[in-house]
């Protein structure tokens, strides 16, 4: 089985490659041959996810899954600026997965609560992961392997129910 992710972030796909189980085969935008950019117009992720697989669906007819995409890079400086002496850090990440799914859509919710840090720590990671400590860990994201991540990935949290889900349809 194959399933259009609705990113071109390779450090998406290799967090979601690593947390699904065999005999599925998640594509990037890239790879299954869509190369624009799917705006995200919404307020809401659920919205934004479902504008997405929407789109992935129409281009290709194929059953596909969206999550949020964004690029954090240049914003992490800026997080520390706006936060800096500030006691409450607590963040969130959470993720909304859309599948279109033989005509239908259906949603799975993943969240990791935590917290900001004072300054990047690790090395590891993509976006905001040098700053964002989870609830349960002294650790960053930046710090953990892509295994000890997925323990309390709000993406591997949403995958896991959509691969749950996809069991039950395909049992």
């Amino acid at each position: 089985m194959q399933l259009i992710f609705a990113t071109n972030n390779a450090h998406k796909v290799a967090e979601i490659q690593a947390a699904i189980p065999a005999g599925i085969q998640v594509l990037s935008l890239r790879q299954a041959g869509i190369v624009q950019d799917i705006p995200e117009p919404h307020d809401t992720l659920e919205a934004n996810a479902s504008e997405k697989s929407g789109v992935i669906l129409a281009l290709t007819g194929k059953d596909c899954f969206s999550g949020e995409q964004a690029s954090f890079a240049d914003n992490v400086a800026l997080l520390l600026q706006n936060l800096h002496g500030q006691a409450d850090r607590k963040a969130r990440f959470r993720t909304v997965i859309s599948l279109r799914w033989q005509g239908e859509e259906y949603f799975f919710e993943g969240i990791c609560n935590g917290h900001i840090t004072t300054e990047t720590q690790g090395d590891g990671g993509f976006g905001y992961d040098p700053v964002f400590v989870p609830d349960g860990d002294t650790r960053s994201f930046a710090e953990m392997t892509l295994a000890e991540k997925n323990q309390y990935s709000h993406r591997a949290k949403a995958v896991a129910q959509l691969f749950q889900f996809l069991a039950s349809q395909t049992a």
